[in-house]
């Protein structure tokens, strides 16, 4: 029981690293409406990064940020493509995740992967800063960050930029038409959404102590499960910080629920994807089952009362 619950621990943790990732596929499927599939290049280039310049003696807290400001490159790039030369979104997301393939090869040195055995991190500061175990680390640095990146959100998306950006995720016309370059939006929104999604990246590859070229395959599907798991538990009246912080507890849920598969052997490893695909249906589908089951509700309740009503007319028919 004390290992499970420990499993159970470590796959929250990793969950709260991946929310970084799940924010940035927030950012450009839900607020700017945007298919950006640079995901995938866009976190292996942050472990790469990181984990080559701290073998390299490089300090962790810089080789993290330059591990974002090469996602904000990977994301400036592919908003480039898509609104100076008129690549489709989908297509230019797809270029620049198979260009990163070759250059995460050169970051690292010709290498597929590199380990961080025995080399400091992030974590292993936290670690020795505070005499803690390194999941009792890795917990507080992960909420930490997850809870900076939200407050910092809340306050972007409130000011006048990142307005804009919702604004062009919302209706990109009108922006046009009131005088909003909706290209410089675009290309803002997909450079913050790449630079988190890269952070992320980095992250994960100081929590497992190794970068490999191709830790980045499936994270937008990752991503994207996160941001749906966490969506279902949305209102649309809830407050826009509240709703960042419901996608970094989808990314939880999602990275829980895989915890527990794999632990009961209910499925194997092998089938992780195929557990992702159903995960993403139902969570896809609930919003449309919960809609259908209180619109039938409503028709009965309706016909109901018309009965009522109905009986209750014949009734004074019959007493007149």
């Amino acid at each position: 029981m004390g290992s499970f619950l420990q499993s159970i621990i470590g796959g929250a943790n990793q969950g709260l690293l991946w929310a970084l990732l799940a924010l940035g596929v927030f950012i450009t499927f839900r607020i700017l409406d945007f298919a950006d599939l640079t995901a995938e290049g866009s976190f292996a280039l942050g472990g790469c990064m990181t984990v080559s310049l701290i073998s390299s003696g490089i300090e962790p807290v810089i080789s993290t940020f330059l591990a974002f400001l090469a996602g904000m490159v990977a994301g400036l790039t592919t908003g480039v493509l898509t609104t100076k030369l008129k690549i489709a979104p989908i297509l230019a997301g797809i270029l620049t995740m198979i260009a990163l393939y070759s250059i995460n090869i050169r970051i690292m040195g010709g290498a597929s992967n590199i380990g961080l055995v025995r080399t400091n991190t992030i974590i292993t500061y936290f670690e020795n800063f505070f005499h803690i175990s390194r999941m009792r680390a890795t917990t507080m640095l992960s909420v930490l960050i997850v809870g900076i990146i939200i407050a910092l959100m809340y306050w972007f998306f409130g000011t006048e930029k990142g307005s804009a950006i919702r604004a062009t995720g919302n209706n990109e016309k009108m922006c046009r038409a009131l005088g909003i370059n909706t290209d410089n939006t675009k290309i803002l929104a997909l450079m913050i959404s790449n630079g988190l999604i890269a952070l992320s990246g980095a992250m994960i590859a100081q929590q497992q102590s190794f970068g490999d070229v191709g830790m980045g395959t499936g994270a937008i599907v990752i991503g994207l499960a996160s941001v749906i798991i966490g969506e279902t538990f949305m209102s649309q009246k809830f407050p826009f910080w509240l709703k960042l912080s419901f996608i970094a507890l989808g990314s939880v849920i999602y990275r829980v629920l895989i915890i527990i598969v794999i632990t009961t052997d209910i499925l194997s490893a092998d089938d992780m994807k195929l557990l992702t695909a159903v995960l993403i249906i139902i969570a896809l589908a609930l919003p449309k089952i919960k809609t259908a089951f209180i619109g039938n509700n409503s028709k009965k309740r309706n016909q109901q009362q018309k009965a009522l009503l109905s009986a209750d007319g014949e009734n004074g028919n019959a007493e007149d």
